[in-house]
């Protein structure tokens, strides 16, 4: 396949994705659901969304129009999918079919429906694209892996597929930092930014930094609207857990309702806990960031920071964000 008609293709994915009948979409929604229960039908819309955002048409070929592909000899690329949020291998499934390799993919048992489903219908756009895909039972026949995991299945991931070309990314979360200049609908765009996809994705946030004398309150307060969350009976078992801990330990914190705010300096969070640590100055947090730049996905803040997201759009990946700040375009080309 010529590159033109990958991409086209591709687009017309995305053009179909937006187009799905309410029947169809209430299948899909409803039989990932049933496999996995953190996958609701709202939040598998959501991850729907952000891809048919992604592939807009104008957007694909500024993307693909950054690169030299020429691809003379494309290789097997093996790529093993994360499964804590829908769809978030399909980057990855992405950059390879653009880049003109051959894709061996190995699905999250918690995300296979969503994936298979998705590429029955590219196959359906494009035949040809069965040349270029598979789901062997095992990686055992590929030239290159992208590979996506927790820190201990890095490690697991280092020792088998080391020796080829490799992209293996380990768990990341994301950060916030407020000033108290913001409004409420920033703030609660920023509760969309943690409690989407129930904080399970690597760009959820899951810490919050704040000036000592901040109105955390008030920020709290504005995040009353997200309280429908309990209801999720996962959600639920975890806050409830975390919260009988703290009792039991009579650690400080404090109690939403649905949600607990705890101050420390750890960064990464457990499901229904965001943490918060407080700052004397800005190049204090500018120093806390740089040193932890590699657990680090997004950094959202209205405050001049390098490379920070506005409230709300930690979700909102565009084509060419790349997952841990690693071009996997780049790395594709050099194969």
């Amino acid at each position: 396949m010529k590159l033109e008609e990958r991409v086209n293709a591709i687009a017309e994915l995305g053009e179909r994705l937006s187009g799905l009948a309410d029947a169809e979409l209430d299948i899909w929604t409803a039989n990932a659901y049933r496999r996995n229960s953190w996958f609701t039908p709202e939040y598998v819309k959501l991850a729907l969304e952000g891809i048919v955002l992604m592939l807009e048409q104008e957007s694909l070929k500024k993307w693909v129009g950054t690169y030299q592909i020429q691809t003379e000899v494309p290789k097997i690329v093996g790529i093993v999918m994360a499964g804590n949020i829908p769809l978030v291998g399909f980057h990855d499934l992405l950059c390879v079919l653009i880049s003109g390799h051959y894709a061996a993919i190995k699905t999250s048992s918690q995300d296979e429906y969503l994936v298979k489903e998705l590429v029955k219908l590219l196959f359906e756009i494009e035949p040809k694209f069965k040349r270029n895909l598979d789901f062997p039972e095992q990686l055992k026949v590929m030239d290159a892996v992208i590979a996506t995991g927790s820190d201990n299945s890095a490690r697991y991931f280092q020792h088998y597929f080391g020796k080829y070309p490799h992209i293996i990314r380990k768990n990341r979360t994301s950060v916030a930092v407020l000033d108290g200049s913001e409004s409420d609908d920033q703030l609660h765009l920023l509760g969309s930014d943690v409690f989407q996809y129930f904080g399970l994705g690597c760009r959820n946030v899951s810490k919050v930094y704040t000036p000592e004398n901040y109105d955390i309150p008030r920020l709290l307060d504005v995040w009353q609207s997200f309280s429908p969350i309990l209801e999720h009976h996962k959600y639920k078992n975890n806050y409830d857990y975390h919260k009988s801990i703290y009792l039991v330990n009579r650690e400080p914190h404090l109690d939403t309702g649905f949600s607990l705010w705890y101050e420390t300096s750890e960064l990464v969070s457990p499901i229904s806990i965001t943490y918060h640590q407080r700052y004397h100055n800005l190049d204090e947090v500018k120093d806390i960031l740089r040193q932890n730049e590699e657990k680090i996905q997004c950094v959202i803040s209205a405050i001049n920071l390098p490379g920070a997201l506005d409230f709300g759009q930690a979700q909102r990946p565009a084509i060419w964000d790349y997952a841990d700040n690693v071009d996997t375009m780049e790395f594709l080309g050099q194969l």
